[in-house]
């Protein structure tokens, strides 16, 4: 049985996440999405409500499971079982960047392979800061992200973060 693992920080969990995500699935028995709990970033959403919003979205795929994690990646996929590391690449930098990581997880455990998916279906331009400013600034972003992050996202509104 192979396990992989897309981690990330997923705030929020987007349309191309979503698509990279499916594509992931028909190839591996389990796809762990990994919510990170330690991102270096100042994440509109908390690393509790992230989780929860991945689970919401993605509660119903078969042979997904959503789980938060602590610490160095390559730890948890240690304590998984996981092969594999799943990341989505938009561009020449995302992949520049993905590659420099790809490395330091094997590095860090060689029994880890890391498979790069480019996002499809108009979803390559999508990203959580795009998202996110798009709110931020009053716009429908209804075309990025699935109905339950668009709800989290003005129920975040009204209670007035921006």
């Amino acid at each position: 049985m192979t396990i992989a693992i897309y981690a990330g920080t997923f705030d929020p969990f987007t349309l191309g996440h979503e698509d990279v995500l499916r594509r992931a699935q028909q190839i591996f028995d389990e796809v762990i999405v990994a919510v990170a709990a330690d991102t270096g970033k100042n994440t509109f959403f908390s690393y509790e409500e992230r989780v929860q919003l991945a689970r919401d979205t993605l509660g119903n795929l078969k042979g997904v499971k959503v789980l938060g994690f602590e610490g160095l990646l390559s730890e948890f996929v240690k304590k998984t079982g996981a092969t594999v590391l799943i990341r989505g690449v938009r561009n020449g930098s995302d992949f520049d960047y993905e590659t420099r990581m790809a490395c330091v997880n094997h590095a860090l455990n060689q029994n880890v392979q890391t498979v790069f998916f480019p996002p499809m279906n108009g979803t390559q331009s999508i990203s959580g800061s795009l998202v996110r400013e798009i709110h931020r600034l009053g716009g429908d972003v209804s075309a990025f992200v699935s109905p339950t992050v668009c709800k989290a996202l003005e129920a975040k509104r009204a209670r007035g973060k921006k």
